[in-house]
């Protein structure tokens, strides 16, 4: 029997409500001021900041410091953030640069930042102020590589499939500014990071691709990675990979003695807060962690089958699950790895009535075109595909040309949170109903 109107309508709020929980638990204005450090007693505060939470981070940070009486013209520093995600800042100066691809706004506030964080001396306090997105608003090209290079390697990284932690460990060798050398330019300096985590297992060196703590990985897992997913880069990035110089400062490094980084938000805390707004929905929460990785559609129908098992059962029941999923690009056309997700899972549950699912990011951008606009993900439920047929919209053939979007935008079922200024990765939610 098909479940009613109003049925689906509450079940579509609750998956909103439990995935707004999850957004909340990471915004700034609730994790960082416990973590802002001790103003330095008599030299200066450096503050930069980079991602998508970096605008939120430092007019938080800022009104701590001067609110206090902190002299401003001992506080200096110089904040960026994805277009549209920047925020009003008293005193810091607040750019915009380009998400996931570069631009010169990424080019100009890594300089900005290395200028900064070289002037440094023993009595500084630098404190850094990290969120996802960073790697793309810090870019400081090594080398012969130009920015319009840079742009290129990013996109087919981006394009071949591989894993933010992957793509990290290639980018890190191309730069002035990732892989620890934003540290280097510090010493000696006291140096704090607190870092916003948006990468599966919080690693450090991943978050931002790490231009602040030494880094393990090695300039071969770069080169080997290039070749397992038979990426063509320029001529100058080749170069780069080529040279042992290269390489990124390893543990144990003097430039490190006097830094500390401290995660301050991170996906199971806000996964945890789904879990915790579920409960108090009255659902059975399977909770199958915050640190997924694979396939979008892959993971979509693993996920599909756990839901329809517990339909059978009579459960009334939600599964809810973190991390970041990964899109192989082989159509042509808009979407990102939620809307993908999504657009797989209504394939694979086929209409199955007391169903509801909704997939997004945290940052409120799932793909797109680099815009504020862009759209955050997606819901689906029983009625998707029948709305689909009628509007003769094909699921297959919308998954296999990689247009997700392309399909929930007629259906008006896209997720449009708008810039949430924060990002711990991805929340998705299937609540099921006898």
């Amino acid at each position: 029997m098909q479940q009613s109107s109003d049925a689906t309508d509450r079940m579509r709020a609750s998956a909103r409500a439990i995935f707004d929980a999850a957004v909340a638990r990471a915004h700034p204005a609730g994790c960082l001021p416990p973590h802002l450090p001790p103003a330095p007693e008599a030299g200066r505060l450096i503050l930069l900041a980079a991602g998508k939470a970096a605008g939120s981070m430092t007019a938080l940070a800022e009104a701590h410091y001067l609110d206090s009486g902190f002299p401003p013209e001992r506080l200096l520093g110089h904040a960026v953030a994805r277009h549209g995600y920047e925020a009003r800042t008293r005193h810091i100066p607040m750019v915009a640069a380009g998400h996931p691809v570069p631009d010169q706004g990424s080019i100009d506030s890594a300089t900005r930042a290395l200028e900064l964080a070289s002037a440094a001396t023993a009595e500084d306090l630098v404190l850094v102020l990290l969120s996802g997105g960073g790697s793309a608003n810090w870019v400081a090209p090594a080398g012969a590589l130009t920015l319009a290079e840079k742009q290129a390697v990013n996109k087919a990284l981006l394009r071949s499939g591989a894993p933010i932690g992957e793509m990290n460990i290639v980018r890190k060798r191309l730069s002035r500014i990732k892989g620890g050398r934003l540290a280097l330019a510090a010493a000696p300096a006291r140096l704090l990071t607190l870092a916003i985590s948006d990468v599966p297992g919080d690693e450090p060196t991943a978050i931002a691709s790490g231009p602040t703590v030494a880094d393990p990985t090695t300039i071969d897992q770069a080169r080997a990675i290039v070749a397992r997913y038979g990426l063509a880069l320029p001529a100058a990035a080749e170069a780069l990979l080529a040279d042992a110089a290269s390489e990124t400062p390893r543990p144990g490094h003097d430039a490190f003695a006097r830094t500390e980084f401290r995660i301050i938000a991170r996906p199971a805390d806000s996964i945890a807060a789904a879990h915790a707004a579920a409960v108090a929905l009255g659902y059975e929460v399977h909770d199958l962690g915050p640190d997924l990785e694979g396939e979008a559609r892959e993971v979509a129908a693993r996920h599909a089958e756990l839901a329809l098992s517990l339909r059978r059962q009579g459960r009334r029941a939600a599964i809810l699950s973190g991390g970041e999923l990964t899109v192989t690009l082989r159509g042509t056309g808009r979407g990102g790895p939620n809307q993908e997700y999504a657009l797989a899972l209504a394939i694979a549950l086929g209409s199955e009535p007391g169903i509801v699912a909704l997939s997004g990011d945290t940052d409120g951008t799932d793909g797109g075109g680099g815009e504020a606009t862009d759209p955050a993900g997606a819901i689906i439920d029983a009625t998707t595909l029948a709305r689909a047929a009628g509007l003769g919209l094909f699921p297959a053939e919308c998954l296999a040309d990689n247009d997700s979007t392309g399909f929930f935008e007629p259906l008006g079922d896209l997720l449009r949170t708008g810039p949430t200024l924060t990002n711990v990765n991805d929340c998705r939610v299937i609540l099921i109903e006898p």
